[in-house]
């Protein structure tokens, strides 16, 4: 595993902000790490990143320890913070060399990472502008730039696309699904609709707890539990007559002639649904199925 973290806790005097997780992030895979704010995500990227201690339990990166092997952490890890620390007196370019020097990247190579991280984030027009005069965005693309300067293994990406408009958004968003096919990418956001676009696992975090390590489409099955098919019909039926329809678990009034039916995540009812139209001659309206939704998932697993 290029991360893997194991029984995790950080306590700060008598409150715990981490409480004991565990999960892991594969190569070639972009896992979203979602929480409400004060959950804990920013502390576990921290620890991750060896910013600071932890408390107790064990994180490695590409087989390193973070409590033992910091520098070699380090090495194989490009970390934006959701603060994207930034010296703001100096210009994009320059600043990129500079952090370049810091990883001893030198002569031609230097200059070649550089001439492709500010290609591959769209800062060839800002790169010899001073960081400070750039929209809140481009200051974000430097902020991706400088974690991929040196080629990291594992990307921490903490509220990336903080400040995007749509069309930077759409950008990051096909910047990072690149990035991701090939590195381990851990990334923050409560944009529900990044996870959606993004990841295929997510980590949820609530009050330093862990409520969730799971594929989306686990997810989807752990939380929704049955499917919601709402109907209309032009002409009069009956709970107890639609509550006969083979597969149909529950009935629930909607409306005059609107009705919503509960049935098994592994059973679509929907074909019988129109028989039972059919046979009962009711022109039918409308029949939509309840989409799954990143966002309800998170209401109900962080909800008090």
């Amino acid at each position: 595993m290029s991360v893997q973290v194991e029984h995790l806790t950080k306590t700060y005097g008598t409150q715990k902000a981490v409480n004991d997780i565990s999960f892991e992030a594969k190569k070639g895979e972009i896992l979203g790490f979602l929480g409400p704010n004060g959950a804990g995500k920013s502390t576990t990227m921290k620890i991750i990143t060896c910013f600071i201690p932890q408390t107790a339990g064990k994180v490695t990166v590409c087989g390193h320890d973070v409590s033992t092997e910091p520098i070699e952490v380090r090495r194989h890890i490009g970390y934006l913070p959701e603060h994207n620390p930034l010296y703001k007196d100096m210009y994009v370019r320059e600043y990129l060399e500079f952090v370049a020097g810091l990883h001893k990247i030198k002569g031609k190579q230097r200059k070649t990472r550089v001439d492709d991280m500010v290609e591959m984030t769209g800062l060839t027009r800002e790169q010899h502008k001073p960081i400070g005069a750039l929209s809140k965005g481009y200051r974000q693309r430097v902020g991706l730039a400088q974690a991929m300067l040196h080629d990291p293994e594992v990307l921490i990406l903490d509220e990336p696309t903080s400040g995007l408009d749509p069309n930077q958004l759409v950008e990051i968003r096909n910047l990072i699904k690149r990035i991701g096919a090939e590195k381990t990418v851990i990334f923050s956001t409560h944009i529900m609709q990044e996870v959606q676009a993004l990841c295929e696992r997510v980590v949820i975090i609530n009050k330093g707890n862990l409520v969730a390590n799971d594929a989306i489409n686990d997810l989807e099955k752990r939380v929704k539990g049955e499917n919601v098919i709402t109907v209309e019909f032009l002409g009069k039926t009956s709970k107890h007559q639609l509550a006969k329809i083979q597969g149909v678990t529950k009935v629930v009034a909607a409306g005059d002639m609107r009705w919503q039916l509960s049935s098994n995540l592994e059973d679509d009812v929907r074909p019988r649904i129109f028989d039972f139209a059919v046979r009962n001659n009711l022109v039918l309206i409308e029949m939509g199925q309840e989409t799954f939704s990143i966002e309800n998932a998170f209401q109900q697993l962080t909800k008090n």
